[in-house]
Order: structure tokens, then sequence, then C-alpha cells
């Protein structure tokens, strides 16, 4: 009888703790939400062998006001041997490469773990590389490609709002 009381207190005293259900999860911010529907991932392969992961997530979408001049995206990959991404002058400089329908960035900003825009993603960790690059304005939609060397993420496309 005793062991039955004690049980059930402990139970009260718990159950009564918990304010937060599964629900308070999926509380975001309306830039969180926009981030969400722009991010894609891709895995950047040769043949089938998988050699890391490319996420993208097109700035413009999210912050209208503030990234409109050319098209923006924060970049965050993973790769098994541990490259970094740099802005390159010509198509053969560099191993690491993204383009943006065929071209080069025009900026690559590498970023801490912790940045601006680390709001917009769940996980951060310290075995991602994470950028701010932008590209020159585009008219049409967009298609977004990593490549290492040989290896090359599918083509990310990020369809554009009319104005």
């Amino acid at each position: 009888m005793k062991s039955i009381l004690i049980l059930t207190t402990l139970i009260l005293i718990f159950s009564g703790c918990s304010h937060k259900n599964a629900f308070s999860n999926f509380e975001m911010t309306q830039k969180q939400e926009l981030s969400a529907s722009s991010l894609q991932n891709s895995k950047v392969k040769v043949g089938e062998r998988v050699d890391g992961i490319f996420s993208a997530i097109y700035l413009n979408e999210v912050y209208p006001e503030s990234f409109n001049q050319n098209e923006y995206f924060y970049i965050f990959y993973y790769l098994k041997e541990n490259e970094k991404l740099e802005k390159p002058s010509s198509l053969n400089e560099a191993k690491l490469k993204l383009k943006l329908n065929g071209s080069l960035p025009i900026k690559v900003r590498e970023l801490e773990r912790e940045n601006q825009f680390s709001n917009l993603i769940e996980v951060q960790n310290r075995w991602t590389q994470y950028y701010l690059v932008s590209f020159a304005k585009q008219d049409n939609n967009l298609s977004l490609v990593f490549e290492n060397g040989q290896s090359s993420s599918d083509v990310l496309i990020y369809q554009k709002d009319e104005q």
C-alpha cells in the first residue's frame, strides 16, 4: 500500500511539471518557415558512392528586403575530405565549385558555425562548413550545383517569384 501511494505521488509530481508537449517544437518564426520551404539538400556522389551532403537556402526568398541586389544563398555542406569553398576566378582553378545557371559566384564568405543565419536551421555541428555565397542577378529560374572534383550534387532548382 505504501509503495502504491509513493508511486502515485511521484507520478503526480512529475506529470504536473510537464508544460511542454510535442507541438511546442513546431513553433516557428516567419523567417524559419520561409527558410524551411527554401531549404534543399542533396548528396554529393561519385557514381553510387556518397562523398558528402550539400544544403542551400535561397536567402532572397527569406530576406527579400536585405538580399535583393544579387542572388544570395546560405550554403552548408559536409564532405569526407574537409575542403574549403573559395571564390575561383576561373572554372579550372578550384577543386570545390559552386555554380548557379553555369556561372561562378561573385562572392564567397565563410561563416562561423554560429552566425546570423543559424536560426534558420535546426542543427549546427563542428564538421559542417557554412558559407554566404552571392551570384550575379539572374532573370530566370535558378539551378544550383555543387561540384567537388569528380563528384557533384544533384541540381537544386529554385523558382523565382515574378515581381
